[in-house]
């Protein structure tokens, strides 16, 4: 079985490795050719959510669209075309139908409420290309959806009846439990992102002035804009790398995630929580959308929706190391069972069998 893997950025993109990358080793595994072909390519990605350089990125999508011309062209041989998000940000899907006349079967991965025109403002070319027509029509001429969460669930079902559930997984060969007796002078209170969703942050602005007349702590922010997002607080910024990733979660004593409760919100996947939990991190999160799902209060994380919980629940992790262990290591046992790779990479191989199967039993009849 050859199957296309088309997704809108390469692997430094989160969704793009978490939803699709990691898995290649285990379909490989089980008899699965796999082709990977990013819209738009590393160099690119680099700049996307950056502002100016509105000529470069202008001709990365020229080359974009150009590249997904030759998979049209190349496509004899596969048999299934896997698209996460879109195949091009293209405001019509333009691809995904000349796929479905050359007889080659969709499965379309959605893992974010992209139907809603929310993007960064970094990125008006995206913001001017995007339709929100786009994905319900995507979905409808697809042979099978998978989806995240229960909210694009519920969303995809108007559209289309052949749908599975299967929420980002992590690879916990890889995110393994961090080293409790190795501790940190000072302890250190991590948020790991992107600066499209840094200001999230913002919203624990009061916690973190009331928690540092209580505590002492320091704030290490990776992967945003380099802000005074916390004036008078230790706060440590770091820049994102692929390499770095697993240790700076490994890093933390304690994770947070603040989310407003939105639309937007609501069709996310939650997969921070989950990678904080994978290192054994216990979390406080927001008690908003997926959130709620993966995270039991008290036990394997805490959830928080006022600020004087936020307040409260972070001193107690800060003032209870037994309890910080305790609460890591059931959000790894929830990790492990629920949201791993080797939980739910089994679910990908029988959804590829069985759109497999139906189109060799329809070229059957066809024939």
């Amino acid at each position: 079985m050859k199957i296309l893997f088309l997704t809108p950025h390469p692997e430094e993109g989160a969704s793009t490795r978490y939803r699709v990358k990691q898995f290649f080793p285990y379909f490989n595994h089980n008899g699965i050719e796999c082709v990977f072909h990013p819209f738009f390519l590393s160099d690119c990605y680099s700049i996307l959510y950056k502002k100016g350089r509105t000529l470069r990125k202008g001709l990365n999508l020229l080359k974009g669209i150009f590249h997904r011309t030759i998979d049209l062209v190349n496509s004899s041989d596969t048999d299934i075309v896997f698209v996460h998000l879109e195949a091009s940000p293209l405001g019509l899907p333009i691809f995904e139908k000349i796929f479905t006349l050359l007889n080659k079967p969709i499965i379309y991965d959605l893992d974010d409420a992209i139907y809603i025109k929310e993007v960064s403002p970094a990125n008006w070319l995206a913001y001017f290309l995007k339709s929100s027509s786009k994905i319900p029509k995507i979905i409808t001429m697809s042979n099978y959806i998978v989806v995240c969460n229960e909210y694009l669930e519920t969303y995809a079902r108007r559209f289309n009846q052949r749908i599975k559930m299967i929420p980002t997984s992590v690879d916990t060969n890889k995110f393994t439990v961090k080293d409790y007796n190795m501790r940190n002078e000072v302890m250190v209170i991590g948020w790991i992102g992107s600066h499209t969703t840094a200001h999230y942050l913002m919203l624990l602005t009061e916690v973190f002035k009331r928690l540092s007349k209580r505590h002492k702590f320091v704030l290490k922010i990776i992967g945003a804009d380099k802000k005074n997002y916390f004036p008078g607080i230790d706060v440590i910024y770091s820049d994102w790398s692929l390499e770095k990733d697993v240790y700076e979660f490994q890093s933390l004593d304690i994770g947070i995630y603040p989310l407003p409760d939105n639309e937007w919100v609501k069709g996310k996947t939650g997969f921070k929580t989950v990678q904080y939990m994978s290192v054994g991190v216990p979390c406080i999160v927001s008690r908003v959308g997926r959130n709620m799902t993966i995270v039991e209060d008290g036990v394997n994380g805490f959830l928080a929706s006022l600020e004087d919980e936020w307040v409260e629940k972070l001193s107690l992790l800060i003032e209870n190391p037994e309890l910080r262990k305790r609460m890591g290591m059931a959000g790894r046992k929830t990790v492990e069972e629920r949201y791993s790779v080797k939980a739910n990479a089994s679910k990908y191989l029988q959804i590829f069998k069985k759109v497999y199967e139906e189109r060799y039993e329809k070229s059957q009849i066809n024939d």
